[in-house]
């Protein structure tokens, strides 16, 4: 018989495998699943002015474009998040991707701008399930330098970007935005065709209390990776006595505790004594992220325009202003802000933390906006706005990281399932700031807000209660 004090824990297990062959695959599919979202999300700033120009649509109605794809991952961050921690990740992002995907190819299909606007709803439903990739990727990874394979996972956000920016400056003059939809949706079903061979969480199987199920993916990953696990029994983390400064938060929990993830039983949760000071906070940052994102994202698109409807009249710029080939050029060359931004996060996420570092990048950003208060020529408005989406872009992907890291498994695709769906409420507002506002050439105020916004953010940031880096990821949160 083996010494019964010979176990160990599925963070130990990933440690000894630590990231090989299986990771890689593990890495591309999730990679896949976060351009796909990408490339969903950056079709908003070509789509909208080509659809208002076709259609003669109000700069409301075209807020509303944008604005009803967010509402539907308000939803979709909800459910999907509930659906991944009570029947498993496998089965939270397949379904997101056929719902993304099927929606995303029958909105180029669409005849009219109700249906158009129910199509991209259902989308925004499907995008909801990011979360669920990130989880389940970050439960694969071993605890050391966990931060920088984080943010190459985020990088293909960025290269997504960059792919819907080329695709739109191909496809958008010579045949317009159904076409564009349509290819925008092929990401999602490459996923489907992978599906099959994609294994459940380890820690998650552990989480439910399935060891053995856990057991058989741990040896499939060894096998893959042509290494050992480590010798004895495997065991839930925190059923070993664990650092002083960790608090066990889920894993001496009955079964019957396990399940009641969801609803009204999942808030109480998130809002327990242990978590509300974090989750809150996360609430509070994930809000202002989201809106300066796409909200910068917008702005590239309409901001140079605006000058030109105030000066000539909106149904004099309309049509140049979908047909305009600048405003593919422009939105390609922010894209690529994202890249600086990528390099930066990997090199200080760790070394710096997590805290720290979106503090810094978002009141850099927010001193780079400031000249845009006024009007300012196509080519320093292009400038200004890559710099600012460098910082909000390399802080987002932090935020993703440090977002993870700060739950427990048993509510982990919940807890930032929820963040993000309270990020979408910043989504659904931005258009309002960069489209209506520009618009109606109070180019100013849209400005000031961006700003305010992004100062409250990074004031956020520096009263989250502990940095993560460094730290183990278990069913514990620190207290």
């Amino acid at each position: 018989m083996n010494d019964i004090k010979s176990t160990y824990t599925v963070d130990e297990a990933l440690i000894s495998l630590g990231f090989g062959k299986f990771q890689y695959f593990v890495l591309a599919y999730s990679g896949m699943a976060k351009i796909s979202e990408a490339m969903e999300m950056m079709l908003l700033s070509f789509v909208g002015p080509s659809v208002q120009s076709q259609w003669g649509l109000t700069a409301q109605q075209e807020s509303l474009i944008t604005s009803v794809v967010f509402v539907g991952m308000l939803v979709g961050g909800y459910s999907w998040g509930i659906v991944s921690d009570n029947y498993g990740r496998r089965v939270g992002f397949n379904f997101t991707a056929i719902v993304t995907g099927g929606a995303g190819l029958l909105s180029a299909f669409a005849p009219n701008y109700s249906t158009l606007i129910i199509f991209r709803f259902m989308v925004g439903v499907g995008l909801g399930g990011g979360p669920v990739l990130a989880s389940w990727f970050l439960e694969f990874i071993p605890a050391p330098n966990r931060g920088t394979w984080m943010v190459i996972f985020s990088g293909f956000w960025t290269l997504g970007t960059i792919m819907e920016a080329s695709l739109a400056w191909l496809v958008m003059p010579g045949f317009g935005w159904r076409y564009l939809l349509a290819l925008s949706s092929l990401p999602s079903f490459a996923l489907l065709l992978f599906y099959p061979i994609t294994l459940e969480s380890p820690r998650y199987l552990c989480m439910k209390g399935k060891t053995n199920e856990a057991i058989q993916v741990l040896e499939s990953m060894a096998k893959v990776n042509s290494l050992s696990l480590p010798a004895g029994k495997l065991v839930i983390s925190g059923s070993r006595k664990e650092e002083e400064e960790v608090e066990l938060v889920t894993a001496s929990e009955s079964v019957q505790e396990r399940n009641e993830i969801g609803g009204l039983s999942a808030i109480t949760r998130l809002l327990s004594p242990n978590l509300v000071r974090s989750t809150v906070l996360l609430w509070t940052v994930f809000f202002g992220h989201a809106f300066l994102y796409y909200g910068l994202v917008l702005l590239t698109s309409e901001l140079s325009h605006g000058i030109r409807v105030c000066e000539a009249g909106e149904k004099d710029v309309l049509s140049h202003h979908s047909n305009d080939g600048n405003l593919y050029r422009n939105v390609f060359i922010t894209s690529f802000g994202e890249l600086p931004g990528l390099i930066l996060s990997a090199a200080i996420v760790d070394k710096v933390g997590r805290k720290m570092s979106m503090t810094c990048l978002l009141l850099i950003g927010c001193v780079f906006i400031m000249p845009l208060l006024t009007p300012q020529n196509e080519g320093f408005t292009t400038f200004f706005l890559f710099i600012a989406r460098t910082c909000i872009s390399a802080s987002f992907t932090i935020m993703h990281i440090y977002a993870p890291e700060i739950y427990p498994t048993a509510v982990r695709a919940t807890g930032v399932g929820f963040a993000s769906s309270i990020a979408r409420f910043g989504g659904i507002l931005c258009p309002l700031v960069a489209v209506t506002l520009v618009h109606s050439c109070h180019q100013t105020l849209a400005i000031f807000i961006f700003q305010i916004v992004m100062f409250l953010s990074g004031l956020a940031v520096s009263f989250f209660p502990y940095e993560t880096s460094g730290r183990k990821l278990s069913d514990h949160v620190y207290s």
